[in-house]
């Protein structure tokens, strides 16, 4: 026998003004108009076929079927509650579980979290490491690095690229990074990473030196080029943000006081049609407002010189590093 279910607003309306005895309160309650109220239970009472409310002059009275229709409809719309918030509880003591880059961990996240924990105690995040792929994962967020559009996905900003030159101090001997040049490039290692591998040649040409662009030193990943810089190995090309830590512990300083900014970034990522837990919430409104704290606005430098990167490069290469 198919299932008889009434119009789920009159519905409503009739157990609001079924329980507090009156149309003027129910419009109270349901911040509508008194008439508004008496117009949907018109519509129930013709759906049904039945009386509810006799219409007095003093108000109104449930009729004998109202009375014994109302309870059991509040006690269906209270069974419902109840069920909604259990879901949305689940829902929010459900791990947060979310995918990023290897190096945006390392540089960037795993530093912050402590802060992260202490604002937002009962989530609990489960992270993983790689290229998001929704469609053999498990995973509500993704932080990935591109040109910020991928097929079926939605995502936001989080911040651009931007480079520059960085080196450990003990590569400098001593000197103040003010007093390195250009020309003293052609005397180290330029380190670079794999999946970024023309940050080098793109930083040069922006500089009007492409001639420097030799002895290069290739890495599997972007963090392994950082620890190579941080070990005297030679000269690192750093991204601003994912830099600056190590900048002010000193393990790196930025030479040359021009960095380059890109097209491309990192972003927020998940499947379209798919909205964000409020856990998935609470995480990007936090890591937003970790990206705009003033010390993390730039590679620390003595006041560089910004110029506009050339386009030549590729989200795809990118979005592995």
């Amino acid at each position: 026998m198919p299932r008889t279910i009434p119009p789920l607003n009159p519905l409503h309306v009739f157990e609001v003004a079924s329980r507090l005895g009156s149309f003027t309160k129910a419009a109270r309650k349901l911040r509508v108009s008194q008439s508004a109220v008496s117009r949907q239970i018109s519509v129930l009472e013709h759906f049904l076929g039945v009386r509810l409310f006799v219409r007095e002059r003093r108000g109104i009275v449930l009729t004998p079927a109202g009375v014994s229709y109302g309870p059991q409809i509040s006690a269906a719309f209270a069974q419902i509650t109840n069920a909604t918030a259990q879901l949305m509880n689940s829902d929010r003591s459900a791990p947060l579980r979310l995918q990023v880059n290897l190096t945006f961990a390392m540089k960037w996240l795993l530093i912050r979290l402590t802060r992260f924990y202490s604002q937002y105690p009962e989530i609990s995040l489960q992270l993983s490491i790689g290229s998001i792929d929704f469609s053999k994962s498990d995973v509500d967020l993704a932080i990935q690095f591109g040109r910020g559009k991928w097929p079926g996905l939605q995502s936001r900003l989080i911040f651009n690229d931007s480079i520059q030159p960085v080196c450990s101090p003990k590569l400098l001997a001593g000197k103040s990074p003010r007093a390195f040049t250009l020309d003293d490039l052609a005397k180290h290692r330029l380190l670079v990473s794999r999946f970024r591998s023309r940050d080098w040649a793109d930083w040069l040409q922006a500089a009007g030196r492409p001639d420097l662009h030799k002895n290069i030193l290739e890495f599997p990943s972007s963090l392994l080029a950082y620890e190579a810089a941080i070990s005297g190995l030679g000269i690192g090309m750093g991204q601003a943000r994912l830099v600056a830590q190590d900048i002010r512990a000193n393990l790196l300083v930025p030479l040359l006081e021009m960095s380059v900014p890109g097209y491309l970034g990192h972003y927020f990522v998940w499947p379209k049609n798919s909205p964000l837990s409020e856990n998935a919430q609470a995480f990007c409104k936090w890591l937003m407002a970790e990206r705009d704290l003033i010390t993390d606005e730039t590679v620390p430098t003595a006041g560089p010189a910004r110029i506009r990167r050339r386009a030549g490069r590729t989200a795809s290469a990118t979005a592995k590093r």
